[in-house]
């Protein structure tokens, strides 16, 4: 199934700051001020979808939104806005390490989201086919532009970062082969499901924990100063999928989900393991041995991601523990 060209509608706006932004887009009204923004939650629905439709303007951009929109000074302004309470309000509470090789060696016992207890464990143990179709929906936010992001900090990194980063984009990329691209086979995986596997299609299901989880990457990589934290990021989530995509190649078997459902956590069980290595002596490591400095921001990174994975994980085991949807639409 392809995932097609097609820019995605703009989803509906919840509150006056994300309001505000599709009226911009829309060219009827101008971007929200700061001190609009200044009151909204850092982490909730309003504030992470406003920053979620700045920053889709330098992916595929909206259906009907002029594409020269996204370099608009007034729109950069207003993102700035919404970009900085965010990124404070994350190094307030997430920070946990100092060094990259101790927020990473964690990752091996605790991995973000998905350990003991965790959404992985609970789905391949438990979840039915209505929680896998939930998951699947809110991670194609991600899924359906995987590696996109971390593509940006190529030409900020030299070396063995830069190499090591290349090779695993080209492994995330299909390997030269279109029907293997990542985000192709997860775009299978989802019309096995009963999704619609259209860009963009189940924004308006997700709530900010996982917005919040798409912008960051957005955030670090839009940002050269960020570089460490974007690298941070990525090696958080290449070492902590093989392990992962375990558990929920095993939940896709259990629940009948279908072969390309499996076949995409399968493929990342393998590929996965092998980044995992990469990413840590070369990308990493490589990284370090250039820029030393880089060392908290590339710990900030693990520590920013760790702490959204855990809270899109409170939310969704706390709705199907209590045997609800945890999405504000439903599939």
């Amino acid at each position: 199934m392809e995932t097609g060209v097609a820019s995605p509608v703009l989803p509906e706006s919840r509150g006056r700051v994300s309001a505000a932004v599709v009226r911009c887009l829309r060219r009827t009204g101008a971007p929200p001020d700061a001190r609009q923004i200044a009151g909204a939650d850092p982490f909730g629905d309003d504030l992470q979808l406003a920053l979620y439709l700045c920053y889709e303007l330098h992916y595929r951009g909206f259906a009907d939104v002029d594409a020269d929109l996204e370099w608009d000074p007034e729109l950069l302004r207003c993102r700035a806005a919404l970009e900085w309470p965010f990124l404070e309000a994350l190094r307030d509470r997430a920070t946990r390490h100092e060094s990259a090789r101790e927020a990473l060696d964690e990752l091996l016992v605790e991995p973000a989201g998905g350990g003991e207890g965790g959404v992985g464990d609970f789905l391949q143990d438990e979840g039915e086919l209505w929680q896998l179709r939930e998951y699947a929906a809110l991670r194609s936010l991600y899924h359906l532009k995987e590696a996109d992001p971390h593509a940006w900090v190529l030409p900020r990194l030299w070396g063995r970062a830069k190499a090591g980063m290349a090779a695993i984009e080209f492994d995330e990329f299909g390997g030269g082969r279109a029907e293997r691209v990542h985000a192709r086979l997860f775009a299978d995986l989802m019309t096995d499901l009963g999704l619609d596997p259209a860009y963009g299609r189940y924004v308006d299901a997700a709530g900010a924990e996982a917005l919040a989880l798409v912008n960051l990457m957005s955030l670090f990589g839009l940002h050269r100063a960020l570089r460490g934290a974007l690298v941070g990021h990525f090696a958080a989530v290449e070492i902590t999928s093989s392990p992962g995509s375990r558990r929920l190649a095993r939940a896709m078997r259990r629940t009948g989900a279908g072969a390309a459902a499996e076949h995409f956590y399968d493929e990342h069980v393998e590929a996965d393991a092998v980044h995992e290595q990469v990413v840590r002596r070369e990308v990493v490591a490589g990284l370090l041995e250039e820029e030393p400095q880089l060392d908290p921001d590339v710990a900030f990174g693990v520590d920013a991601t760790n702490h959204l994975e855990d809270a899109l994980a409170e939310r969704l085991l706390g709705a199907w523990r209590a045997g609800r949807s945890s999405l504000r639409t439903p599939v």
